[in-house]
């Protein structure tokens, strides 16, 4: 009788906590990636790795796909006209080639190198900043808010495995581990343009040394080589993941204390006071950060390819 009794009090609670707010499952729900749990499209794994698409896969796909042709038609819309012009977007977008190849690429790589790099370097500020705004965008909350009060498609339907996950991809490690190593493999590429690929292994200790200190000397080096892109992974992803954490941890807020205190107007009373404000302050400096990440990796890859093709200790 006493078992029976336990039990069915475990159950109770049990029931009892299921039916919570979890704050913390709801915030990770809403910045991972869901690979595992709600992938988009199934797909088989192959040497150990789930091919599957995933949310951030889609999210990579449409940001190239809008780069690709937003700026594709309005470049060829201004080579079309009888006397080039730039006006409206165009005019927006010269500014920010000229920016990234001047104010970044020119005072790092020098002037001979200034045309090669200058594309990589605005492919990379251009990507990652749209990658990074369109996390700012409730786009698959408006898709959630029709799908439940028009469209009520299933629980297994292709817009309810939208509705889960993240939407900004330069928050995944993965995806910024994937920038980082094309940073890398650029680091490498220029330092051999510039001075041959022997030479350029050659260049990362000084010269001229006594033998002993190299034992020393090329281990840190190796070392600083490849905290390099490991640093850039990180930056990135932590600081879009930090920002939106923020946000949903202070709106989550309003449910806490709705179930502390048992009444709705608790809840509401304290977002209207607390959560609201600080989550719009918040996303305000997430519009800065936005802006600022873009430009950090950009920044921090023309120098690192700077270093390679000017060799300095």
């Amino acid at each position: 009788m006493l078992g029976q009794e336990h039990a069915q009090e475990l159950g109770e609670h049990a029931t009892e906590a299921a039916g919570k707010f979890d704050a913390g499952k709801t915030i990770i729900e809403h910045v991972s990636n869901s690979s595992v749990e709600h992938p988009l499209l199934h797909l088989p794994t192959l040497f150990g790795i789930n091919f599957s698409v995933t949310k951030h896969v889609l999210m990579l796909w449409l940001v190239a796909a809008f780069v690709f042709f937003v700026v594709t038609l309005t470049v060829r819309k201004f080579l079309k006209q009888d006397r080039p012009i730039p006006t409206g977007f165009m005019n927006a977008l010269e500014a920010l080639v000229e920016f990234i190849r001047d104010s970044i690429a020119l005072p790092n790589v020098g002037k001979k190198w200034v045309n090669t790099w200058t594309p990589l370097l605005l492919t990379f500020f251009v990507f990652i900043f749209c990658a990074n705004a369109i996390g700012l965008i409730p786009v698959f909350e408006v898709v959630g808010i029709v799908d439940h009060f028009v469209l009520h498609t299933g629980e297994h339907s292709f817009l309810k495995q939208l509705l889960h996950g993240g939407t900004t991809a330069t928050s995944n490690f993965n995806v910024t581990a994937a920038l980082a190593v094309i940073t890398f493999v650029s680091i490498i590429t220029a330092g051999s343009k510039a001075h041959g690929f022997v030479q350029h292994w050659k260049n990362m200790v000084p010269h001229g040394l006594a033998w002993p200190l190299y034992f020393l000397l090329i281990p840190i080096e190796i070392m600083g080589m490849l905290v390099r892109p490991f640093a850039l992974t990180m930056r990135l992803a932590a600081n879009m993941t930090g920002g939106h954490i923020a946000i949903l941890a202070i709106l989550s807020f309003v449910f806490l204390f709705t179930e502390m205190f048992g009444q709705a107007i608790a809840g509401v009373g304290v977002g209207l006071a607390v959560s609201v404000p600080l989550a719009t302050a918040i996303s305000g400096l997430e519009i800065i950060v936005v802006l600022v990440q873009a430009y950090v990796f950009t920044l921090l890859s023309a120098v690192f390819i700077g270093m390679a093709i000017h060799v300095h200790h």
